[in-house]
């Protein structure tokens, strides 16, 4: 969608956009959820589009989803040393949480108590977490594209691109993820990668020949990827003005940055919705479980919404090993890195990288947002 200038000006106001998410930690300043107001049509037009629902469909999933991010962090505690991990199940409209079979039965009432549902499994998450560290301390060949914990199959989930299956560096790496503890092996048909892109005219903002998109507004700048530019590197915004410098990035090992704003720009709580949907704004970063719905704005494909699939995921880059990252149904293109992920009205994380595309499909990957506020000790914008 191209603005007219008029627009543009008025636009610049809101160029440092924010992005919905939930998080179990909510970072000094962010606000916590207070009870939401109902969602716009447009959110849920998207919602009834990308997920098959109808308009009641969509309204029930998100009052569900908000009821189960409050739930996650009191069942956790409850189940104590026994839990296994905790989804969100659209089918019930209930948080799952697992619990590992010598669970005492005081301990199966408390969760219960939460109103969260039980399902009893064999490892629990303390456990499947160390076997994960165990192979993010290795390094993967390129046709390992990731791994993660999958609460719901009680394992350690290692994705293999299909034609790398037999390659030898490919089997020795498996090799030793088996022996670190519970895995199972997932053939993929391709590898993630970063969703930078050359300069394209009208887009939200530059660096050197790269061109990505804003994340979250914060207090003094915005958060984006690490890949789209080095600290220190200039940005300028949508229309080729200086709108300041990266004063942080990491990549590969994680994939954020911040940026300081100034020359006229200033930050607002807002995710551009591109005319699919209303602009949409920031509450909070409580963090959305495994199972919630979850949109992405981006400057290339804009505005697209899926569920989360996977929480603190290791992806293998080209580049090197990414961590701690949120795996997504949610398309992406090249130009989106950077853009925002947002789930009712939490900003969740910055677009890192995926696979597919808007036209055929995909899966995305994001880099949790409360980890780049703590990492800068940035206060997130919210409304």
């Amino acid at each position: 969608m191209r603005r007219t200038k008029l627009h543009r000006v008025a636009v610049a106001a809101l160029v440092l956009l924010g992005s919905w998410a939930v998080a179990g930690t909510t970072p000094a300043g962010a606000a916590t959820p207070a009870a939401a107001p109902s969602a716009s049509p447009g959110l849920l037009q998207a919602m009834q589009r990308e997920l098959g629902l109808s308009p009641q469909q969509a309204e029930a999933r998100l009052s569900a989803e908000r009821t189960a991010t409050a739930v996650e962090p009191k069942a956790r505690a409850a189940a104590g040393s026994a839990f296994g991990g905790s989804w969100f199940d659209g089918r019930t409209g209930r948080l799952t949480v697992a619990v590992t079979s010598d669970a005492s039965d005081s301990t199966l009432r408390a969760v219960r108590t939460t109103g969260a549902e039980i399902r009893t499994v064999q490892h629990s998450a303390r456990q499947l977490d160390t076997a994960k560290a165990r192979l993010d301390s290795t390094t993967a060949p390129q046709g390992v594209s990731g791994w993660r914990v999958d609460p719901k199959a009680n394992t350690v989930v290692v994705d293999v691109v299909g034609a790398a299956r037999s390659d030898n560096d490919v089997r020795r790496f498996l090799s030793q993820a088996r022996a670190a503890g519970p895995v199972t092996v997932r053939t993929v048909s391709a590898a993630p990668q970063t969703f930078a892109a050359g300069t394209v005219g009208g887009d939200p903002y530059y660096t050197g020949n790269a061109r990505c998109s804003i994340g979250f507004s914060v207090y003094g700048g915005f958060v984006t990827a690490g890949h789209c530019g080095q600290a220190g590197a200039g940005v300028s915004g949508w229309d080729g003005s200086y709108i300041g410098n990266f004063r942080g990035s990491s990549f590969p090992d994680n994939d954020y940055a911040w940026v300081s704003v100034g020359s006229g720009w200033w930050t607002v709580p807002v995710v551009l919705g591109w005319g699919t949907v209303p602009d949409q704004l920031v509450r909070g970063s409580a963090v959305a479980p495994v199972g919630a719905s979850v949109c992405r704005s981006g400057s290339t494909t804009h505005w697209h919404c899926g569920t989360v699939l996977a929480h603190n995921e290791t992806v293998n880059y080209s580049q090197g090993a990414v961590h701690e990252l949120t795996k997504t149904s949610v398309c992406a293109e090249p130009g989106d890195s950077g853009g925002s992920f947002i789930s009712g009205d939490q900003a969740q994380g910055v677009t890192s990288g995926g696979w597919g595309n808007c036209s055929s499909g995909g899966e995305t990957w994001f880099q949790p947002v409360n980890e780049i506020l703590n990492r800068y000790g940035l206060t997130l914008h919210t409304a």
